[in-house]
């Protein structure tokens, strides 16, 4: 049996067990979706949503895309943002990064192998490395830069959405976050919120000390 039979053995044993679990499950569906929370994340095979934040159907909305990009001249990206604002009204907004991220790193490297659509979306990437290029010399390993830029990556999504029409208008004003998934253990963290005391003000630059990921601190 070969990977995409797999999956669809899989999905009748899925079904099956979460309707053993949650009889409603399926009739709440149905009736349509209330999801509090849009996320927005990366492609990454490693980061599914739902399983690393344990959320079941209906619990998010999601929109992934290399390097968990959010572009306002994008109609992929604006369409997600306007339904989740205006029909599903949600209450948060979270953009969440991962370290490990290949995007990230084909921005710092100067190199996408030869992949001209991924060389396009990466450009406010690469926009970023320009800007943060003194930051980034002075963080000692390519590992390491890369997981700060992931973190920072992160912050400048959150503060691009934040900053939008759509979310600043908006009747119910969602919260908007800035997370971080670490592949190496599986957690979450969070890097920022829009309830945090300095919203709209850029991400704090790590002392020269300061280069890890574990320590870094930054605000919307």
């Amino acid at each position: 049996m070969d990977f995409a039979e797999q999956m669809l053995s899989r999905n009748k044993a899925w079904a099956h067990e979460t309707a053993r679990r949650d009889p409603a499950l399926f009739g709440r569906m149905r009736q349509g979706q209330r999801p509090a929370i849009l996320w927005i994340g990366c492609s990454d095979s490693r980061v599914p949503a739902e399983i690393v934040t344990g959320a079941a159907p209906g619990d998010l909305f999601v929109h992934r895309n290399v390097a968990n990009l959010f572009l306002p001249h994008d109609d992929n990206s604006m369409s997600v943002l306007e339904y989740a604002v205006r029909v599903l009204e949600v209450s948060d907004i979270v953009v969440c990064g991962h370290y490990g991220c290949g995007g990230i790193r084909a921005a710092l490297e100067g190199t996408t192998g030869g992949m001209p659509h991924v060389e396009r979306r990466i450009v406010a990437l690469r926009e970023l490395v320009r800007r943060e290029r003194e930051v980034l010399a002075a963080i000692p390993s390519i590992e390491e830069r890369a997981n700060w830029l992931a973190e920072l990556n992160a912050v400048e999504q959150a503060r691009t959405l934040n900053q939008m029409p759509l979310v600043r208008d908006a009747v119910s004003r969602p919260r908007v976050h800035a997370w971080i998934f670490d592949i190496r253990s599986g957690l979450i963290r969070r890097l920022a919120s829009s309830g945090d005391s300095s919203l709209g003000i850029n991400a704090q630059r790590p002392a020269a000390n300061d280069h890890r990921e574990t320590t870094s601190v930054w605000t919307i």
